[in-house]
């Protein structure tokens, strides 16, 4: 046997392996397209897929020349064959083996066959019939490397899946749409880094004169930081409608937060809620400090708060204040912005943000948070990148001050 030859077949078979919505679907692709690739090689004809339900393998599908025979037969779990299959991964069974049933496997159309146990819970059974001249060690072998092909696939299925429901999950939390609050023009944006971010902003809607203004970072990310932010969502949100103070409300996220079992449980929060009036009252959790760019151009870093949401569970957060007059622009970002890497290593930092800011503060809130993502995405020139996310706050000339 040519094992190299053998070994670029079945590389061949993996990338022809086609997943399905149902795994018994995409075990029946595997199979069929074993069929087609090792018909010479390996002698294999027809296959068969069983699935158990209970303690039986009941038999759901015929692939190849026994694809018109009878359905439905069930082989008891602790039959030799499939005892084997399910200890050993892959068996290769003669008519004459001990613990064979030649009028079972007659009325299933086999006989001498090979099996592959599949699935997390080894649910699956295929097995394929197999010519009397093919060699035991070249079945054994080349079915072995299948069967951890069909495994993958199930499992990036799986994953998949598991990622959709999450990514579903984090845009329902996600704003569908610009808040309006009088006085404000006011626009956010995220962009992950993978599928799912651990960058996370919201506005909530405290009463009819306050605007709640989140921008939160898990360490991290992927779908772990994303799991976490969206605990901050939830407790964000309860500590709103209960009507905590802004002190209170981290201190319950942050006990929330340490007790969690996830492996990425530290998350930077800024919170503060926006009068109509222009008040603006904060705490930041441990966040990259926001800053308020005034009409004057001056900048002032808000930074009063307390640690990062997480690490101990007794921690305290205190207040900040700033007053928004018209002309006044309020910019929230997380550190995928400031932290983006040219080919050199060297970050965008904070201060070239303000400046690309200052330079654009005549724009919209949401041309400047375009012009900013796309900033970042020129300067790293296609380096890795962070979650990145910013919003922008503008109080427009329509601001009225009580």
């Amino acid at each position: 046997m040519d094992y190299k030859g053998l070994l670029r077949q079945i590389e061949i078979t993996i990338r022809e392996i086609d997943s399905s919505e149902e795994a018994a679907s995409t075990i029946s692709n595997v199979a069929r397209t074993v069929i087609k690739n090792f018909r010479e090689q390996l002698g294999l004809s027809g296959g068969r897929l069983y699935v158990l339900r209970d303690d039986q393998y009941e038999l759901i599908q015929r692939v190849g020349t026994s694809s018109q025979e009878e359905l439905g037969i069930q082989v008891p779990a602790d039959y030799a064959p499939i005892a084997a299959a399910i200890e050993n991964g892959v068996i290769l069974m003669e008519p004459n083996d001990p613990g064979v049933d030649p009028v079972l496997e007659k009325r299933l159309g086999a006989r001498r066959f090979a099996a592959i146990a599949v699935g997390e819970l080894d649910e699956y059974i295929v097995s394929f019939n197999v010519s009397r001249e093919s060699r035991r060690d070249d079945v054994l072998f080349s079915l072995s490397m299948v069967r951890h092909a069909i495994t993958q696939k199930l499992r990036e299925k799986r994953f998949e899946t598991i990622l959709a429901e999450a990514q579903r999950i984090q845009h329902s939390i996600l704003p569908q749409r610009p808040p309006v609050h009088p006085g404000y023009d006011i626009f956010g944006k995220t962009i992950p880094a993978e599928t799912v971010s651990g960058d996370f902003y919201d506005f909530i809607q405290v009463s009819n004169s306050t605007l709640g203004l989140a921008i939160a970072d898990g360490t991290g990310h992927g779908l772990t930081a994303a799991l976490v932010v969206r605990d901050v969502h939830m407790g964000l949100r309860m500590g709103v409608d209960r009507d905590f103070k802004i002190g209170r409300t981290l201190q319950k996220l942050n006990q929330i937060i340490h007790r969690s079992r996830m492996s990425t449980k530290f998350v930077s929060l800024f919170y503060g809620e926006l009068e109509t009036n222009g008040t603006f009252i904060y705490s930041n959790a441990g966040h990259n400090p926001p800053f308020l760019l005034l009409k004057q151009n001056r900048v002032e870093m808000l930074r009063h708060g307390g640690t990062i949401l997480g690490p101990t569970p007794d921690a305290t957060y205190q207040r900040g204040y700033v007053y928004l007059e018209p002309g006044d622009l309020l910019c929230l970002y997380t550190d995928g912005i400031i932290e983006a890497p040219d080919r050199q290593g060297r970050e965008f930092g904070t201060e070239k943000l303000i400046r690309m800011v200052r330079r654009n503060r005549e724009l919209s809130s949401q041309e400047i948070c375009r012009a900013v993502l796309q900033a970042t995405t020129e300067w790293a020139r296609g380096e890795e990148m962070d979650d990145r996310t910013i919003v922008i706050v503008k109080a427009t000339p329509e601001l009225k001050h009580e």
